[in-house]
């Protein structure tokens, strides 16, 4: 790994921190410990680690709620939750807040480095220029081509599928997406986020009638989703 590959580890107790921590060293990464919830935001305001390894039970803030908070904040970057609670409905609620990976404890630290691996090399592959399928995105010039034709997509339409793109699969609720929509944190309704997923819809259905890449998640949001 590059030596600037620094992995902010998140978790309460010291000796689970420590030993994932030298496993990390003896894999070529540099790493930092914060055990308190509330220092996580703050740190990551002045620091730009490769990844987050977040526990879920933490003093202060709680790493479902700054998971939601990196995850809008910091798109791009990469967050894999710890936790000892193995209920389906706290692993489905990590995901979906945007979590790339998510491990349950007891676990192997050798797993852990693995599984860190393998969501930075495809967070790395995120970054590439945005292509997919026929669909490309142009940062300088703000338009997305659907097999070359120009989508013709307003500033708020193309930062939405831009951040879906980034992260395939991925379910993005309302209230997250609003927060890329709106950098000034202005107040909408939800039904503002819905009227411009049903506009960017209509306008990929101009050009592709018959694909359906921007995917509704009754009851949390959206996803794009890339044909197979």
């Amino acid at each position: 790994m590059p030596p600037d590959d620094t992995i902010l580890v998140v978790e309460d107790e010291p000796k689970i921190a420590q030993l994932v921590g030298d496993y990390l060293a003896g894999n070529g990464f540099a790493w930092h410990h914060l055990a308190h919830g509330d220092t996580v935001i703050p740190w990551l305001g002045e620091q730009t680690p490769s990844l987050v390894l977040l526990d879920l039970m933490l003093p202060g803030t709680d790493g479902l709620t700054l998971c939601r908070e990196i995850r809008a904040r910091w798109p791009a970057l990469p967050v894999i939750m710890l936790t000892a609670r193995v209920e389906e409905v706290d692993r489905l609620l990590g995901l979906e807040l945007g979590a790339d990976d998510y491990i349950c404890k007891p676990f192997s630290p050798r797993e852990v480095v693995a599984r860190i691996k393998a969501v930075l090399r495809r967070s790395r592959a995120q970054d590439a220029p945005v292509v997919e399928n026929g669909l490309s995105l142009d940062d300088e010039g703000w338009r997305a081509l659907a097999d070359g034709h120009d989508l013709e997509l307003t500033a708020v339409e193309f930062q939405l599928l831009r951040v879906m793109m980034q992260a395939p699969g991925r379910i993005f609720s309302r209230d997250q997406l609003m927060d890329h929509m709106y950098r000034d944190h202005r107040v909408v309704s939800e039904r503002t986020v819905d009227s411009h997923i049903k506009k960017l819809r209509k306008k990929i259905a101009e050009v592709w009638p018959e694909r359906e890449i921007i995917r509704s998640v009754y009851g949390v949001g959206y996803k794009y989703q890339p044909e197979e």
